[in-house]
């Protein structure tokens, strides 16, 4: 059965609702109060993941077309019903139980193929959920789908299995790498909450250039176990949602210890499990907030808004004070990313190979010769991805772990780095250090690589080789209704604080709005 017929026989059943005293709409609704209006009764579960697969009906393969969506889990609207029924015998698993997911195709799914969105692992079922998805469904979440990213995660916002994702705010702009299908599928509604995952900035990209909320947490706080790797001294999931309520539900729900992954012994006795509590709309009120303007000066209007925001925050009570890094810092901290991050990738994917059943790659020299072998589009949309299959000799090339340069990078480099950042807020008080997610609005799809202008100077790196936490809010629009985020970032475990203030400005400045590629639907007004 084709993904559309499927779709079409799941909306047959209806979406009509209970009239509610206290009606919420579906775009602005937070997980505790789809929660409290299920406790109610005046929704459930399978309406929830109704008014979901509508929502990807009508915007993933019509209208704009925003090509999110790589799989859809064909049993959702089953384990809705079923969660439904347990909700009444038993009642809630946590605030979790009934809410539709869609993670990105590098989670691993017992029950859906894990693709890394590249044609050379199609229809891979790896043997287990990922630690953070076994979580999720324990918890009573309803894993919607698997969604489109970076092919490997890693290069443009393109992959070869899922080809180009679209942005919801236009979609001839880039939705942003890598976790784009993520960013794109929330913000135009497919579900409440998304995964991706970030090695050098891509649940942070994508979160600001659909204008959502996203939150890379320090290295350690949730497992790795059953993510396709890129560079495991970096990588980390994280949540994607439309409000920074959900992220701290979430993250109470994911974050522990994995006997699995070693990197999370540095969470133990760090990790929370109700992070809600720091959500307070008065944070701001005598924070001290650094501005790091090294990565401003890039495009106007996201200054402008950079700007609006800190005024904002002073409203609310903060001091502002500016943060300038070494020089030497932001010339070498690409090149320190790159020093860990290829050699990595070459052992770590293999190392992921090895899990799945006959018939795939098994190193990355086995991948480029496949990738070879690929030369022309398929009738689906599958084909080519020159840009990320070319990287793979350069990841091949890079040299390897025991190198000298990785070795210095590594040992030495990284722990630098996050002894800079914290030396830094130390010197100056601060609660947090902010800074525009990304310095310019997103690009247009058809800008080619070399366009002029120069590279984008980003900081969203540095968060990754300190392994520090960066929380992504939005923060306002361009002239040409493009959204900016910005990013506040703050020491090892510091998710609680971040939160509290994340929340705080997102009340002050409300600045949030539904993409205008994705408007509401019939019936998604819903009972309280």
């Amino acid at each position: 059965m084709t993904r559309r017929v499927w779709m079409g026989l799941c909306l047959l059943v209806g979406l009509a609702a209970p009239a509610a005293a206290q009606p919420i709409e579906l775009d602005s609704a937070t997980i505790q109060q789809l929660a409290a209006a299920m406790d109610a009764g005046t929704l459930t579960s399978e309406r929830l993941v109704q008014l979901s697969l509508a929502r990807i009906e009508a915007y993933d393969e019509k209208g704009p077309k925003l090509n999110a969506v790589i799989t859809l889990n064909p049993k959702a609207l089953e384990q809705a019903r079923a969660l439904d029924a347990e909700r009444k015998v038993k009642g809630k698993r946590s605030p979790m139980h009934g809410i539709p997911v869609v993670l990105k195709d590098n989670f691993d799914t017992f029950d859906m193929a894990t693709t890394g969105g590249s044609v050379l692992l199609e229809g891979s079922i790896p043997p287990d959920d990922a630690f953070v998805v076994k979580k999720l469904r324990d918890a009573g979440a309803v894993i919607l789908a698997k969604v489109n990213l970076s092919e490997f995660a890693s290069g443009a916002a393109y992959s070869s299995l899922g080809g180009q994702s679209r942005n919801p705010h236009d979609p001839l702009r880039t939705p942003s790498g890598s976790s784009g299908g993520t960013g794109v599928a929330i913000a135009a509604g497919y579900a409440t909450l998304g995964l991706g995952t970030d090695t050098g900035g891509s649940v942070r990209g994508p979160s600001t250039s659909n204008g959502i909320v996203g939150l890379k947490p320090t290295h350690g706080l949730l497992s790795r176990d059953g993510i396709i790797p890129l560079a495991l001294s970096f990588d980390t999931g994280g949540p994607m949602a439309r409000n920074v309520a959900d992220i701290a539900v979430a993250l109470g729900v994911m974050a522990g210890v994995d006997g699995a992954d070693a990197a999370t012994k540095k969470s133990e006795g760090r990790v929370e499990t109700d992070y809600t509590k720091h959500l307070n709309a008065a944070a701001l009120k005598g924070a001290r907030i650094g501005i790091a303007r090294d990565f401003m000066g890039q495009d106007q209007d996201v200054d402008w808004v950079v700007e609006s925001a800190l005024s904002a925050m002073r409203a609310a009570g903060a001091t502002i004070v500016d943060v300038r890094y070494p020089r030497w810092l932001l010339d070498a901290k690409g090149e320190f990313y790159n020093a860990v991050r290829y050699p990595e990738f070459t052992v770590q994917i293999a190392q992921y190979l090895a899990t799945l059943k006959p018939g795939y790659p098994r190193t990355l020299q086995e991948m480029i010769e496949k990738s070879e072998k690929v030369a022309s589009l398929r009738a689906d949309g599958g084909g080519p991805n020159p840009p990320r299959w070319t990287l793979f000799k350069r990841e091949l090339a890079s040299g390897t772990m025991t190198d000298a340069r990785y070795v210095a990078v590594h040992d030495f480099g990284l722990p630098m780095v996050a002894a800079i950042i914290e030396g830094a807020m130390k010197a100056e008080r601060l609660d947090a250090i902010v800074y525009p997610t990304s310095p310019r609005r997103p690009e247009l799809l058809s800008t080619p690589p070399d366009a002029p202008g120069g590279p984008s100077t980003s900081g969203t790196n540095l968060a990754n080789l300190s392994g520090f936490p960066d929380l992504i809010v939005p923060a306002g629009f361009t002239t040409d209704r493009l959204p900016v985020g910005l990013s506040f970032t703050g020491p090892a475990f510091s998710e609680g604080k971040l939160l509290g203030l994340g929340y705080a400005f997102e009340q002050a400045t409300k600045a949030r709005r539904r993409p205008v590629h994705a408007p509401a639907l019939p019936g998604e007004t819903l009972g309280k």
